[in-house]
């Protein structure tokens, strides 16, 4: 009989009879009972009154009567803490066992009791397992340690458990090695700097000879961990790949996947012009497209992983296209990524045969599938030129079928091609105008009005086209709308005369009778166009359009990096990085192919290592990006009066004192009677950042500072005397073709703590230039001209002038995109104009950015470890002085200098100047070009602009 009598009891009373049974003299009668407990415990019911009785059982042989009450055990352990220390005694003595699998038992099950109490307890016999004789128990062990970590980090620490666990992985048992890999990863992950895994070649190559013989799920740990590592030369990552190669044909998809993953980060080292690079490349193609045989839901997955690896080397499988035909029994899901990857790989030498697929996918009963495979036809005509032709004629086969969906999406995507060719294939125009009537989605509908806006010269009728669909206008999706009223702004460029009445009707239709604010807006903007210069309306609504892309949905580039190191898990199906989905505390790490060390000797600290005293708080938020032209079209241009700092209550530029557009912005644009800076500055309770007032670096800390990092600054900082600060040279921001023939380039400067924008003014017309007045819009740091544009003398034909604005940073504050993107206005007697240019953030490094040693530690352990950036600064040839020379030129400050194992360790800080302290750690190795830079700061979004200031200053 089975064990599934234990759960068809209803009995009452049964806990009565169950404790009278589990205190039996008979072996048999008590093994029932348990039995008969745990059925209950599973199925939901409350048997924890009988914890003493079960605990009593553990005292036997018996190996499955001991699993069973260790089950129950784990159960209820966290509810009865103090019932729980009553088994300690038989863990301990159970972990000196004759027989390892009691002892690994013992060991395992006292990792799963998450008591407090408890855990002191298992130091020792955990200490005792590690070292154990028989691997098996060993390989418990080793796991048991990661979960003591997450209980208690402090403890595991303090015992020394972490190096143990570290001896492991040079174990002659594969297993051990193994599950020591899995351990130390795990703990790791949670720690993100704490740099437990200490790959080196030595180490590399242990794991790589336990690879061969441990489990599969041994082998998937172990190529995680190697895709950690950043081999030295090409000859390693060769000789790692050469080594990793045969796992490819492994039965289990999820060590195929491992080990795609390894190959693929591993091959960026190799030079392209190796015979084993294209030797790797085939040996890929195999693997993958046997994963395609396995049932749908592994399909799936693979294609998602296939559609990563495709988008960065699609020469892997550039010759196995016909594998991602769909068959007929694919289910949609299957179908539809099929289908991604079949367009990603079409090219002119498979293009024939692409088509022929999607044209015969197109007949196709399945509504979503069919309608994805129209667009990919649209998709390889964007794509493969060649191709286009005979896409356009598919496309054009499909619509003579009359199936309505097919129709609207052959037109959408007819659009697009239209885009990408123009004046190419327009004569298929009055095929599509056959079948308006029957287009009702919104997409369809919007792109058959693009197409005759655009094209409505070429069109004689085009005014009933688009009267028609003027008949139901507020019934129109928002889409729709916006389209119609630009074609039809359109058609009456083209067509003045005998369309005023119809771009008068669109006009106030949009305007007065709709409360879209996007369709009111732009209804206003082309009114206004129309009413004040009809030749400037022109070139701006029947501008030349930019070509489109020919793949608009790759994943951007950084992402597919991280992407690809994420490879066999749920981050590569979901197309999305593990932080945008892993909820918790753990900090989640950002990885790259380029794969940066992280050195055992940085002055990253473990979690919650903040010292006490540090009172800089966390930035306030920065306000988003607004509307160009809502805040340029409305800013004041005459010059400031002082060059002070403005008293409080300006903080924002008043409105209202020129209108540089003439009369009626107001009627257009709404009441603008409050101030642009309005209520930007950040609140002071914020602390330091972005629209906050600085936060003051207290002088000193009297926070303990520990844990073998002190004498780190003991050393001598190897700072020397100060270069010439870099200047970049001056670009082109403002070309005369968009300015009425004037031209402005510029750059910035920081000389003696004052910020100065160094302009080149050209006049390339006709007529003398004068009244001379700059502005800027809102921006991330608050910068504004701290007096006027200096220019007293008219600017004549051909002359150029140069001039120098000092900056202030007191202006009003709101996110930009990029961070130290800056939109400007410049006026003269001509007109306005408006351009944007990027500054250097070095511009806004303080002369005071140098911390003290003790503060610089303090801070660092303090900022979170999710606040870190690692960037790589390639192909740089300066010694660690010298480099340290030249970044202090530009206020960015070493504190510290260390060497280990011939590599100099940079330890640099530097102020921004609304009170952001940015920390950083350079890595410069003899004879290596490429430096490794991590970053730190309260508002990580500066990263990346000081990253890139480093790579300016440094290459120089």
């Amino acid at each position: 009989m089975t064990d599934s009598k234990y759960f068809t009891t209803t009995k009452k009373g049964e806990i009565f009879e169950l404790k009278a049974e589990l205190n039996s003299d008979k072996k048999e009668k008590k093994k029932e009972a348990v039995k008969k407990v745990i059925a209950s415990m599973t199925v939901g019911k409350d048997v924890s009154a009988l914890f003493p009785d079960v605990v009593n059982c553990m005292q036997t042989d018996n190996l499955e009567l001991k699993k069973l009450v260790y089950l129950y055990l784990m159960n209820y352990a966290k509810s009865q803490p103090d019932m729980a220390i009553m088994a300690v005694n038989t863990f301990v003595k159970d972990c000196e066992d004759a027989n390892p699998l009691i002892r690994a038992l013992a060991v395992r099950t006292m990792g799963c009791i998450r008591v407090d109490k408890i855990t002191e307890y298992l130091c020792e016999p955990l200490r005792k397992c590690l070292k154990d004789e028989d691997p098996y128990v060993r390989k418990t062990a080793a796991v048991c340690v990661a979960k003591l970590h997450d209980i208690n980090a402090q403890l595991v620490e303090d015992q020394g458990f972490l190096d143990t666990l570290k001896d492991l992985i040079s174990d002659s048992n594969p297993m051990v090695v193994a599950n020591a890999v899995a351990a130390l990863s795990e703990i790791a992950e949670s720690h993100p700097n704490s740099n437990l895994l200490d790959l080196n070649p030595q180490t590399i190559n242990k794991l790589l000879t336990a690879l061969n013989e441990c489990t599969e799920w041994g082998q998937i740990f172990i190529l995680d961990c190697l895709a950690n590592y950043t081999p030295r030369d090409d000859r390693e990552s060769q000789s790692i790949c050469e080594r990793v190669t045969p796992r490819l044909s492994h039965a289990n998809s999820a060590v195929v996947l491992s080990a795609v993953k390894v190959l693929m980060k591993f091959m960026e080292m190799l030079p392209k012009d190796l015979d084993y690079y294209g030797t790797l490349l085939k040996k890929l193609a195999p693997p993958l497209v046997t994963l395609l045989s396995a049932e749908p839901e592994l399909q799936y997955v693979a294609l998602r992983n296939i559609n990563l690896i495709v988008q960065r080397r699609p020469e892997i499988l550039k010759h196995e296209m016909k594998v991602f035909f769909v068959k007929y029994n694919d289910p949609i899901y299957v179908k539809l990524e099929k289908l991604d990857i079949m367009i990603r790989l079409a090219s002119q030498a498979n293009i024939a045969q692409v088509l022929a697929e999607l044209k015969e996918y197109s007949t196709e009963v399945d509504v979503d599938f069919v309608r994805k495979a129209v667009r990919a036809i649209g998709r390889c005509a964007i794509k493969v030129e060649q191709s286009a032709e005979r896409c356009v004629s598919t496309l054009l086969d499909l619509i003579q079928t009359k199936v309505n969906y097919v129709v609207q999406e052959a037109i959408v995507v007819i659009k697009d091609i239209f885009r990408k060719y123009p004046n190419k294939y327009e004569s298929v125009i009055a095929t599509l105008c056959e079948n308006l009537d029957s287009l009702d989605e919104p997409e369809a509908r919007a792109a058959m009005i693009w197409i005759v806006g655009e094209y409505a010269e070429r069109i004689d009728n085009a005014d009933e086209l688009l009267e028609s669909f003027l008949e139901g206008f507020h019934d129109e999706s928002t889409q729709v709308q916006l389209q119609l009223l630009t074609a039809i702004v359109k058609l009456f460029l083209k067509k003045p005369t005998e369309t005023q009445e119809l771009v008068q009707q669109v006009l106030s239709l949009a305007t007065q009778d709709s409360d879209n604010p996007d369709l009111r807006d732009r209804g206003y903007i082309y009114w206004r166009l129309l009413s004040t210069d009809p030749v400037a309306a022109k070139e701006v609504v029947l501008a030349e359009k930019p070509l489109i892309s020919e793949e608009t949905d790759l994943i951007e580039p950084t992402l597919l990096e991280e992407l690809i190191c994420h490879i066999g898990t749920l981050a590569s199906v979901y197309h999305k990085p593990p932080s945008a989905f892993v909820e918790g505390s753990r900090g989640v790490q950002h990885k790259r192919i380029s794969g940066n060390a992280v050195s055992g000797e940085s002055v990253e600290s473990p979690d919650n290592g903040s010292a006490a005293g540090v009172t800089e708080a966390p930035p306030a938020v920065i306000q988003s990006h607004g509307d160009l032209l809502g805040d340029l079209l409305n800013l004041d241009l005459t010059p400031p009066t002082t060059t002070g700092p403005p008293p409080p209550s300006s903080s924002g530029m008043q409105m209202g004192a020129m209108d540089l557009l003439g009369g009626g912005l107001d009627s257009l644009m709404g009441d603008e009677s409050e101030p642009l800076g309005g209520d930007l500055g950040g609140n002071p309770a914020m602390g330091a950042g972005f629209g906050g007032p600085p936060a003051v670096m207290p002088a000193s800390f009297n926070a303990p500072v520990g844990g073998g990092l002190d004498d780190l600054f003991d050393l001598g900082s190897g700072v020397g005397m100060p270069m010439g600060a870099f200047n970049p040279p001056k670009t082109v921001w403002l070309p005369a073709m968009k300015a009425k023939g004037l031209e402005i380039s510029g750059t910035f400067v920081r000389r003696a703590g004052v910020i100065q924008m160094e302009m080149n003014l050209t006049n390339k017309a006709m007529s003398v230039m004068t009244d001379f007045a700059i502005q800027f819009n809102r921006n991330s740091f608050g910068l504004a001209s701290a007096g006027p544009l200096q220019i007293l003398t008219p600017l004549s034909p051909n002359q150029s002038i140069e001039a120098a604005l000092p900056l202030s940073t007191v202006g009003p504050i709101m996110k930009m995109e990029p961070l130290n993107n800056l939109q400007v206005a410049v006026k003269n007697n001509i007109d306005v104009f408006y351009f944007s240019c990027q500054y250097p953030i070095s511009m806004l490094f303080v002369e005071d950015g140098k911390m003290e040693r003790q503060v610089f530690l303090a801070t660092w352990k303090d900022i979170p470890n999710e606040n870190e950036s690692q960037f790589q600064i390639k192909d740089c040839h300066l010694n660690s002085d010298a480099a340290s020379n030249k970044l202090q030129s530009s206020n960015i400050f070493t504190i510290a200098k260390r060497t280990v194992e011939g590599q100099d360790m940079l330890y640099q800080s530097m102020k921004l100047t609304n009170g952001i302290w940015v920390l950083a750690e350079l890595r410069v190795q003899a004879g290596n070009p490429n430096y490794t830079i991590s970053l730190k700061c309260r508002a990580p979004e500066v990263n990346q602009c000081v990253f890139q200031n480093y790579e300016s200053v440094l290459k120089n």
